[in-house]
Formats: C-alpha cells, sequence, structure tokens
C-alpha cells in the first residue's frame, strides 16, 4: 500500500484557522448586536448566522482539540496527524 505524502505545515496549522474564522463570526455577531441597540440594523437572519457560525467554530475547535489530546495519548481510534 503507498503511503500519501505529509501535508505541508502551512496546512496542518488547523488551530489557527478555526481560530480566526471563529472570531471572524464572533466580531460579525457583535457589530450587528452593536448595530441593532443603536437602532440602525434589526436583527434578522445576518445575526442568527453569525451567532451560529461562531458557534460552530467554537464547537469544531473542542473536537480538534480533542482529536489532539487522543491522538497524543496513543488512542486507537484518533485520526492521525492531528498535530
Amino acid at each position: 500500500m503507498i503511503e500519501p505524502p505529509p501535508l505541508p505545515a502551512r496546512f496542518s496549522r488547523v488551530s489557527t484557522v478555526i481560530a480566526i474564522g471563529t472570531t471572524v463570526w464572533l466580531v460579525g455577531a457583535v457589530v450587528l448586536l452593536v448595530a441593532w441597540l443603536v437602532g440602525a440594523w434589526p436583527l434578522d437572519i445576518w445575526f442568527t448566522t453569525c451567532v451560529a457560525g461562531a458557534g460552530l467554530g467554537a464547537f469544531g475547535w473542542g473536537v480538534f482539540t480533542w482529536q489532539r489530546a487522543a491522538a497524543r495519548r496513543g488512542s486507537r481510534t484518533a485520526q492521525q496527524g492531528v498535530e
């Protein structure tokens, strides 16, 4: 069986990508919430989408951290190469 080549380092830093994406969604939600409090923008699907994006990003970050911890302790069912 032929093993695929390892991923380049820039593609394996998933925690940075997750953190940046989650932060962008959270900032969007805060901006829309402030705009609603000022009365400049109604709370609608944009705000809900930003909150859902931030929540899913946080959930993904948790799953990634859990998988990385399992891989580090040598669990058989953990994904390999998650560092």
